[in-house]
């Protein structure tokens, strides 16, 4: 189950060279994976008010071809692995012709907001991530 989200770039986007900076899609990639978590009904406020954070360990871009002020972009998300202790994401985000732009990695641990240390994620979000995984493999 990919996420869709459109995002149109913003002139602060973009850097001296009128291209957009490549530091903004990692900023990117982290709006799909909010929109990800949201769709199957989790949000970064319950997961913290539960006491866990989602820190990145890993993250990965392969630049293909610029966006530039005021495109029309969809980042697309999926879900790509998931255990109790962590979970990664790849991200497509394309202009309104179809065309991939950047292609990327992340991969997050689920981790106490209190000692910073990894934790297993309880049943209550594990399994609602793990259906939208299985969800994933059968399309």
């Amino acid at each position: 189950m990919a996420i869709k989200v459109p995002y149109r770039v913003n002139f602060y986007d973009t850097d001296a060279m009128a291209v957009v900076h490549h530091s903004n899609y990692i900023r990117w990639f982290e709006i799909g994976r909010v929109e990800y978590l949201r769709s199957i009904g989790i949000t970064l406020d319950d997961l913290m008010e539960d006491g866990y954070v989602f820190p990145i360990t890993e993250v990965s871009a392969k630049y293909r071809s610029p966006a530039r002020f005021d495109d029309e972009l969809t980042i697309e998300t999926i879900a790509t692995a998931l255990t109790k202790a962590k979970m990664a994401f790849d991200y497509r985000i394309t202009d309104k012709e179809g065309k991939v732009l950047v292609t990327g990695h992340t991969q997050n641990v689920f981790t106490s907001r209190e000692t910073g240390q990894i934790v297993r994620l309880p049943a209550k979000y594990y399994e609602k991530l793990e259906k939208a995984m299985e969800a994933e493999v059968a399309s």
